[in-house]
């Protein structure tokens, strides 16, 4: 993820503030020999994305008015469907119910599921049982004729407590930035919980397994998985250096998925890579912007529109837009200081009926990264 997910019930630092019976088309098939044929067939061969998607996190939310709803999803589902022309959901996040009922309802709507539970901030007993419980539902779907590919996990040194020093996300954030990490350990505990969520995640699902691994710090050891699955936050001035680093990750011979990519919209932002998120002065109240950052939506839709390109022309497996919403950053055009979803990856807008009153209503509108992102995805749909 944008190097900065966390985990709210635990750490009391919401999302936001880091970043701030119909069946789907298509059978999964079980992993094994059938898996490695259908590996095979999915390797790139310059023939355009096979999934298209956009990253959904489902979350307690920071107030009762962002707070996970089933109505909202319902409605976010089919506008990801109808609107954005994905035909792919990664549905994340934690809370096994709000990750089912999400997994379900995209399903319904003919959408492939993407699943990635991503408890943080908790136990790593209980991190696997979420996974477990999680990969059992994702097992049902699949059965009953659902399209659907399970994650083990994001980033676990981030995520997960025991790999990194530091007993929440931020804590293990600031121990990486004073370089306070036995890398050697880090790295040999790393691998040893990867592969824990693997064999957790086999036992339980038959179909397609990946992992999301951070660009810049993980390297799993792929032979677990059927998926290669990259958070991909490069700034490059040549489209040629994207495919360049790119083509690293296809050496496994096996599909590759962009889990994540993305950038915030101000000026400036794609080059600050999965750090776009840390503009925002959290020691004032109410938070406000950092700086004197020009709020730029274009800039976040050409560089997201670029690298769907990118991976368009490489024929890769799915690449997975971050993200669809980020609903505790609302747009404040009228305070431009206090636009937090200038901060954010989010290819929608919040809107406040009533910016200041923490009870609010709120919608969202697209940003002109979604309709960048809905316009190749409908022409990919299209051909």
């Amino acid at each position: 993820m944008a190097e900065t997910k966390g985990n709210k019930q635990a750490t009391g630092i919401s999302r936001a503030r880091f970043l701030a019976g119909a069946a789907a088309a298509g059978v999964a098939g079980a992993v094994g020999t059938a898996g490695q044929a259908r590996a095979a067939q999915a390797r790139p061969s310059g023939g355009g994305l096979r999934r298209r998607g956009v990253v959904y996190t489902v979350g307690a939310g920071e107030t009762p008015g962002t707070a996970w709803s089933a109505r909202r999803m319902r409605a976010d589902v089919r506008a990801i469907r109808d609107d954005l022309h994905a035909d792919t959901v990664d549905v994340t996040g934690d809370g096994v119910e709000r990750l089912t009922a999400t997994a379900a309802e995209a399903a319904e709507r003919g959408l492939h599921v993407w699943l990635q539970p991503t408890l943080g901030d908790a136990p790593q007993r209980d991190i696997l049982e979420h996974l477990a419980e999680t990969g059992r539902f994702a097992e049902r779907l699949r059965r009953q004729g659902a399209s659907v590919d399970l994650s083990v996990g994001c980033e676990f040194w981030l995520f997960v407590p025991g790999i990194l020093p530091g007993e929440t996300v931020l804590e293990r954030i600031r121990n990486l930035q004073n370089g306070t990490v036995d890398w050697p350990r880090t790295m040999r505990r790393l691998a040893d919980f990867t592969a824990k969520a693997a064999r957790t995640g086999r036992s339980v699902f038959r179909g397609n397994l990946s992992y999301a691994a951070a660009q810049s710090i993980d390297d799993p050891d792929w032979s677990l998985f059927d998926i290669v699955g990259i958070d991909y936050y490069s700034y490059f001035a040549q489209r040629s250096d994207y495919v360049r680093e790119l083509k690293r990750y296809l050496r496994w011979g096996k599909p590759l998925a962009i889990t994540e990519f993305g950038t915030c919209a101000y000026v400036g932002a794609p080059e600050t890579g999965g750090m776009g998120w840390d503009v925002v002065d959290y020691d004032k109240e109410p938070p406000e912007i950092k700086g004197d950052l020009v709020r730029s939506e274009r800039v976040q839709a050409e560089y997201v529109g670029e690298l769907l390109d990118v991976f368009t022309s490489m024929g890769l497996y799915a690449a997975m837009t971050f993200e669809f919403l980020s609903a505790d950053a609302p747009h404040r055009p009228d305070e431009p200081r206090l636009d937090l979803d200038m901060a954010t990856y989010a290819i929608t807008k919040a809107v406040k009926d009533r910016p200041d009153d923490p009870a609010s209503g709120w919608h969202w509108e697209p940003k002109e990264a979604f309709h960048a992102v809905a316009r190749r995805y409908g022409a990919a749909g299209h051909r």
